[in-house]
């Protein structure tokens, strides 16, 4: 469920709007693509004004409704506990299908990040890419695999590294990068699909294994948000 925007709210716990609902099983285990490459098909939208909902699935079939929440559940989202309201309606029903496996909608009081207010924000140099691609001997890599919240154009590959600690200007907003993101398997699904059709690990760990970063398999930079603001496309990005 990618979305690609020309200007967003940078806030404290996030992009405004970034990860407001998630799927999880029946034991409140998140629901993730690294299991269900599928997920990577159904486009979802939110109408926060009129608090509805809709999601578009590839044979172009629409779900749509205002939301309403049900009772509070205890789940899990990437290893950190977190409390959440159960989303009542037909996405859930709809979602269980598709998997093969019922699931659960469910919305957290603040929205779920990775890795907490420290992973707020997530920043990777678009050279990157093509020094990855360069690695794979493939022309192109599409940056949609990696789910960063903002490129950057017209830095070095891998250059975001050496922001760790520092305070970078992104837009009207101020983050300061905390680490780096290590990568796993969903990177090998192609956003278009959601099968796995490029060894992204592989080409990572053969030239990236050895840098000194925070997590295995570095691609990219987590940050905290240090002063909330507004960001649009072409907007500067400059370490202070």
């Amino acid at each position: 469920m990618l979305h690609l925007v020309d200007e967003a709210d940078l806030l404290e716990s996030g992009v405004r709007g970034d990860r407001r609902f998630y799927f999880v099983t029946d034991r409140g285990r998140l629901v993730s693509n690294k299991d269900h490459g599928q997920l990577q098909l159904v486009r979802a939208e939110y109408d926060s004004a009129a608090d509805a909902l809709s999601f578009r699935f590839a044979g172009g079939d629409v779900v749509a409704g205002e939301v309403a929440r049900g009772e509070e559940v205890d789940t899990t989202f990437h290893k950190r506990p977190r409390p959440a309201r159960v989303i009542v309606g037909p996405w859930a029903d709809a979602v269980s299908e598709l998997m093969g496996q019922p699931v659960r909608l469910v919305e957290p009081e603040v929205p779920a990040q990775d890795r907490g207010r420290g992973g707020a924000a997530s920043l990777l140099a678009a050279s990157s890419l093509g020094r990855l691609a360069q690695q794979l001997g493939v022309d192109a890599i599409d940056g949609r695999r990696f789910r960063m919240n903002f490129g950057v154009e017209g830095i070095d590959a891998h250059a975001e590294d050496a922001w760790r600690g520092r305070r970078v200007q992104v837009g009207d907003a101020v983050v300061v990068p905390q680490g780096h993101v290590g990568r796993c398997v969903i990177t090998t699904q192609n956003p278009d699909t959601g099968c796995t059709d490029l060894d992204t690990l592989k080409g990572l760990a053969a030239y990236r294994s050895t840098a000194e970063t925070t997590e295995p398999l570095p691609f990219g930079i987590h940050a905290a948000v240090a002063e909330p603001g507004q960001v649009r496309v072409g907007d500067p990005v400059t370490p202070l």
